[in-house]
């Protein structure tokens, strides 16, 4: 039961997989309405989610020794969000109905539960995932046959989805756990988007935008002469807001004035995402970014500009073979989370020098790859301060000396742009770490192998 009761949610109780465009249907053209999603009503999702972890909550009070038949209310339950689109899941033979290609996957984890208890000021913790990034904790909520761009259909279906969440932000959940009712809260953060998801969700444009990044209001030129100090500005009421005033225009501005006041916000926000980032894309957009610098030191860019296509796809191939050949790494299409975990190391950098002429420069490459393995754990690790507590610490220290490599050694690429996680990963980090105690728990890996 939901004190009080849920609104804009059905009150049928016995409910199992419902058709996730629940009552839109007549919003979505060219497909079949009743093949393109199935959901599970999310407040029964979260009832059932709990009832599973019923024997870990009872197991959490009598660790803490808490008395259970007093402890009926004042549970709070943490919940992380992830959604992700599938690529190409078209049928290879057969004939079903015809439905888009793409799919995209909503799901959410039960990250910690806590309880306060009379007298206290602070929560004690009885149950927390200790593997949030398993795809055994990612439980799948919505499964929708639609493209992750199609900003359109994808509303049109998690729009119910954001309904419930709202209605259950705002209610209690009263639960028999243990024998005994007890009143659960619940607190919902979607922190497992990548990139390009979160800005389809909060209104910002593309991520090719000259406003690089989903946390802060900088610009591209402004991130690469600055790349370090920058703070979190930006939230989802924020973005609501600048969103009007893109609407309405109230000063009447150009609209390369509106879009300056706006920062980038073209777009009506539609789910409150929470500003953080991601660390399974951070690892990737790095690692590309590091497979691009090695090309460009093979073929001694620093030294001269504009080298054609054809010098690059060389130095390309000499560095696909070399890393073939001594490390039995394969060249992938696009990059992927395997291929850079294996890129990202001092091994792979020392294979690497073998191919670059000058000592200097293999000395510099080796010092930025040193520098960015001492900042990743604190952006992988679940727990950082219990994990990696000298890297924590170290971190700003690094990221600036990070930075300095880059706009001196490396500046031929670093020249007025930066990729957008190069800035988040440098400018961002301790201050995320700070606020929510880690960044790699609250990733979309978990997700992201559900989807496999």
């Amino acid at each position: 039961e939901w004190q009080p009761a849920l609104k804009n949610v059905s009150s049928s109780w016995d409910v199992g997989i419902i058709d996730g465009l629940s009552g839109w249907t007549t919003s979505v053209d060219d497909v079949p309405a009743d093949t393109i999603s199935r959901r599970f009503r999310y407040d029964v999702a979260l009832v059932s989610a709990l009832k599973d972890l019923e024997e870990d909550i009872m197991e959490g009070l009598r660790e803490r020794e808490l008395d259970d038949s007093i402890c009926t209310s004042g549970f709070t339950v943490v919940v992380k969000e992830s959604c992700d689109g599938m690529g190409d899941v078209s049928e290879k033979h057969g004939c079903g109905p015809a439905v888009p290609e793409k799919a995209v996957r909503f799901s959410f984890t039960i990250m910690s539960i806590s309880i306060r208890v009379e007298g206290e000021d602070d929560g004690i913790t009885i149950f927390q995932e200790q593997k949030p990034n398993s795809e055994l904790s990612c439980r799948p909520l919505c499964l929708m046959f639609v493209d992750e761009s199609d900003h359109e259909t994808l509303t049109a279906i998690l729009g119910p989805v954001v309904a419930e969440r709202k209605a259950m932000t705002e209610s209690r959940l009263i639960l028999s756990v243990g024998g005994l009712l007890r009143s659960f809260r619940f607190f919902f953060r979607g922190t497992g988007y990548d990139e390009k998801m979160v800005r389809e969700m909060e209104g910002l444009e593309a991520s090719g935008s000259t406003y690089i990044c989903t946390l802060c209001d900088s610009t591209r030129a402004e991130a690469s002469q600055n790349m370090v100090l920058h703070s979190i500005t930006r939230s989802h009421d924020e973005n609501l807001e600048r969103y009007e005033i893109w609407r309405r225009n109230p000063f009447s501005e150009s609209a390369d004035e509106l879009r300056d006041r706006v920062k980038g916000v073209s777009a009506k926000p539609f789910m409150e995402t929470q500003p953080t980032l991601d660390a399974l894309h951070c690892d990737i957009g790095n690692a590309t970014e590091f497979y691009k610098i090695f090309q460009d030191e093979i073929g001694e860019v620093y030294q001269r500009s504009n080298p054609s296509r054809e010098e690059r796809r060389r130095w390309r191939s000499t560095l696909d073979k070399q890393l073939r050949k001594k490390l039995k790494l394969k060249p992938v299409m696009r990059m992927n989370g395997n291929y850079a975990r294996r890129l990202m190391t001092r091994e792979a950098v020392e294979v690497i020098c073998e191919l670059v002429p000058s000592e200097e420069r293999r000395e510099a490459l080796q010092k930025l790859m040193d520098l960015y393995l001492q900042m990743k754990p604190v952006w992988r690790s679940t727990c950082p301060s219990r994990d990696c507590p000298d890297q924590l610490c170290q971190y700003s220290y690094n990221s600036q000396q990070f930075a300095d490599l880059l706009s001196t050694t490396f500046k031929y690429r670093y020249d007025g742009k930066i990729t957008n996680y190069l800035h988040k990963t440098l400018a961002h980090v301790p201050e995320i770490v700070e606020r929510d105690g880690s960044i790699g728990a609250w990733a979309s890996e978990g997700n992201e192998s559900g989807n496999k």
